[in-house]
């Protein structure tokens, strides 16, 4: 055991000792304290993915906090988001260290050092514990504290978004030993609905997209009710027919229109995969150098029972290792989305993380609207592995095998 994990039971009670709005200056003042750096900082990302928030700072003459936000796009910050892999350099002032704050494919944020010299072995290894000790920290604090949220928003929500941001899955990645996975959504100018689910169990991953009718406070309603019976019905052990069907009683019950889906199981250990479609866009595939669009039965959308009695077909999914499936809402497709092709992107992206594949394309669809997006635009990325695959192969937070390479460049 090394000196830095034998220091995880003091770090660990030291943070939850403080309030939780201090527990990631527990471990800065331990990283001040333990290698000397003079300076140390918690970058979180942004809710968008396209900035980071320096939220805590613990140095000379700097103690307080700050809510500096810097964009991501072409800075080393991130670098090291995308290849999960550290950053350092010398500056006027020392050896910066930059590593990143990640917990199962999730990334965080990051952890930013100003050393007085260059750092062996020893240190750089100490700050990669911490970094991995952090992400645990902001997770279990997040959860008595608006304080880590606040720093992941550009800028305050509607009413609407904020009911439709608490729709989603606490983390928008994961990493498995079976798949890798993220979801992107980009909010239209009034709020459309949309959300993304996934779950793991013992034996199985769960995916869902859905997509209301209608905009604004409306559509934020109609996703609670038609979120709260699809993560019900699962959670109860429904198969996928019956946890279709619940759904559509409960939209139909609660008189808020109806909705698209498409809800996914796959069985982690046989790999067999299931899909229902609720009048929902037709998944994409990419296998082998090659996308395609998957076609499958489509049944009527959620909250139409009372005019449509015939039940949800769950109809067999051809997946195999290596491939990678998207998930998608209208707004990819419908409006300035249609001058983006999919397809070719998702052959192009192929060489990238889920996590970048699902933020370009939905930035694509937003660049093609000029910012004004008249339709949520939402994807959920999936790559599968395979049921071969039984333990993830990681030190830490993240599998650098599955990261992205530099901007620019593309894992082989």
């Amino acid at each position: 055991m090394s000196a830095g994990q034998s220091e995880l039971p003091r770090l660990l009670t030291a943070a939850e000792t403080a309030a939780p709005i201090e527990a990631v200056d527990v471990i800065a003042e331990y990283l001040r304290l333990r290698i000397e750096a003079t300076k140390v900082s918690f970058l979180i990302v942004d809710l968008t993915g396209k900035a980071v928030a320096r939220l805590s700072t613990v140095g000379a003459g700097d103690g307080g906090r700050e809510a500096e936000r810097i964009p991501l796009f072409g800075s080393v910050y991130e670098q090291v988001i995308r290849t999960q892999r550290r950053y350092q350099d010398a500056t006027g002032r020392g050896q910066r260290v930059i590593v990143p704050v990640t917990n199962r494919g999730d990334a965080i944020g990051l952890l930013e050092l100003l050393l007085p010299v260059a750092p062996g072995e020893d240190v750089l290894d100490t700050v990669g514990e911490a970094a991995h000790i952090l992400a645990y920290v902001v997770i279990a604090n997040g959860r008595f504290t608006d304080f880590y949220t606040w720093g992941k928003r550009s800028r305050p929500p509607t009413l609407a978004a904020e009911i439709q941001y608490q729709l989603l899955p606490p983390s928008l990645s994961c990493e498995a030993a079976q798949f890798t996975l993220c979801g992107s959504l980009e909010p239209s100018e009034d709020l459309s609905g949309d959300t993304f689910d996934y779950t793991v169990d013992r034996d199985t991953l769960h995916v869902s997209v859905t997509d209301p009718m209608g905009h604004d406070i409306g559509a934020a309603l109609a996703a609670t009710v038609l979120v709260g019976a699809l993560r019900g019905a699962r959670r109860a052990g429904a198969d996928l027919a019956e946890q279709a069907h619940l759904a559509d009683q409960a939209l139909a019950a609660h008189g808020h229109g109806h909705a698209t889906g498409q809800l996914l199981r796959i069985d982690l250990h046989t790999g067999r995969a299931r899909l229902v479609n609720a009048g929902h866009p037709w998944p994409l595939r990419m296998r082998d150098g090659t996308a395609e669009v998957i076609t499958c039965a489509v049944d009527h959308p959620f909250g139409l029972s009372v005019r449509v009695t015939h039940p949800y077909r769950v109809q067999e999914l051809d997946v195999r290792p290596g491939d990678r499936l998207l998930m998608l809402t209208d707004g990819m497709l419908e409006h300035q989305g249609a001058k983006v092709n999919l397809l070719a992107m998702l052959e192009r992206t192929r060489g990238l993380h889920p996590r970048e594949t699902a933020l370009m394309l939905t930035s694509e669809v937003r660049d093609a609207a000029d910012g004004q997006l008249k339709d949520d635009a939402t994807v959920m990325c999936l790559d599968w592995h395979g049921p071969q695959e039984t333990q993830r192969h990681v030190s830490s937070g993240a599998d650098v095998q599955q990261a992205s390479a530099g901007r620019g460049k593309q894992r082989t």
